[in-house]
């Protein structure tokens, strides 16, 4: 049985299974899933823990299937925790898991704890086996559209909420900024306005005074913000990626693969391939997919090869090799390219000539 995150509470609600797995790349929310489970079982009267965690190939699988078997001294039921920071158990542990899960308890549940798994380790044996005897929670990542809503239910979990209108969603807005990619200090910033501030509305004056510029930027969320042409968000994304000390060579490196797999699709449709068809081999899905769904049809050939032409142009500048026509430092050479590309997919953007784009990201 799957599940999402936020379905979690629902169903503890109507009861507690035997095998719970959670897995995902959000610490926060990872994080509150394993509690709600946790506060469930105790309340069912699992009172003993016990913590087992895989680090290396020489965990003692016999010991864990032991530890499921064996009676507590204390009470005659237990919660068994696994945690698998790597998420790949390896051979023997896919053995013994799916052991495992052959024989559950009524006496014993257990919480296995994992990482974001990519689509062959959940094709797995193992995770297929923690499927079937029980429930998988997983764990996305709060996208940037949903952030102001996940923050306006934070704040009304405590009493506290904004205006209504424009005003309301400014300031959600205001506060999504400054904490995007980083829903651990968003709850703690979050936590800070209850402490501050009584229960009622919130204005934007006191939510600017209070929250700290927290924001965790992901070098592949920027991707997808240029893409969608969000010229002030990918900006501000570049500069708190440059901030936080990111390689400008591993940013290069994410647009021009953006770039190149912009070519790819384009030139898989001109030979009379079908759009999904050119996505899939270009090993495209997820938001990108969404995103280059609507891009490829606006570019022209012409516009394709003059984005790949610039990153090849801002590839010599993140190795030292200066050009006449563009900055000179690699930051800025990054900045340029990523509004020539805004620039070419903005929604609803006029199509123009390649040179009235190199002239706007000139000036910019």
């Amino acid at each position: 049985m799957q599940l999402k995150s936020d379905q979690l509470a629902a169903h503890l609600a109507k009861g507690l299974r035997s095998m719970y797995a959670v897995w995902g790349d959000e610490p926060l929310l990872a994080q509150e899933a394993g509690d709600a489970i946790r506060a469930a079982a105790r309340a069912a009267g699992y009172g003993e823990r016990q913590v087992h965690t895989v680090s290396g190939q020489h965990f003692d699988w016999s010991g864990l299937l032991g530890a499921a078997l064996a009676m507590s001294l204390f009470s005659d039921r237990q919660l068994i925790e696994i945690r698998i920071p790597s998420g790949k158990p390896g051979k023997d542990g896919s053995e013994a898991l799916q052991r495992y899960c052959e024989h559950p308890s009524d006496d014993v549940v257990t919480l296995v704890q994992l990482p974001k798994l990519d689509r062959t380790q959940q094709n797995s044996a193992w995770f297929g086996a923690l499927d079937a005897a029980g429930v998988t929670v997983r764990v996305d990542p709060i996208d940037r559209k949903a952030l102001p809503q996940w923050i306006a239910q934070r704040l009304a979990a405590q009493g506290q909420r904004v205006a209504g209108g424009e005003e309301g969603q400014r300031t959600l807005g205001f506060f999504a900024d400054r904490i995007e990619g980083n829903l651990l200090a968003a709850h703690q910033e979050i936590q800070k306005l209850g402490l501050l501030y009584p229960a009622g509305e919130l204005g934007f004056e006191q939510i600017e005074s209070a929250v700290l510029n927290v924001a965790r930027y992901d070098v592949f969320k920027l991707g997808e913000a240029v893409l969608a042409g969000q010229v002030a968000r990918a900006l501000r994304m570049l500069e708190g990626l440059q901030a936080e000390g990111e390689a400008a060579v591993l940013v290069h490196w994410t647009l021009t693969e953006d770039i190149r797999g912009l070519k790819r699709v384009k030139d898989a449709v001109a030979s009379g391939k079908p759009l999904p068809m050119a996505l899939r081999e270009a090993r495209v899905w997820g938001a990108k997919e969404r995103l280059f769904e609507r891009v490829v049809p606006l570019l022209s050939d012409h516009t394709v090869a003059h984005l790949v032409e610039a990153a090849q142009v801002c590839d010599g500048l993140v190795k030292g090799l200066k050009h006449p026509d563009w900055p000179h430092d690699p930051w800025d050479g990054l900045k340029r390219l990523v509004l020539m590309v805004c620039q070419y997919v903005g929604s609803g953007a006029p199509r123009r000539p390649p040179g009235v784009v190199v002239r706007l990201a000139l000036t910019a």
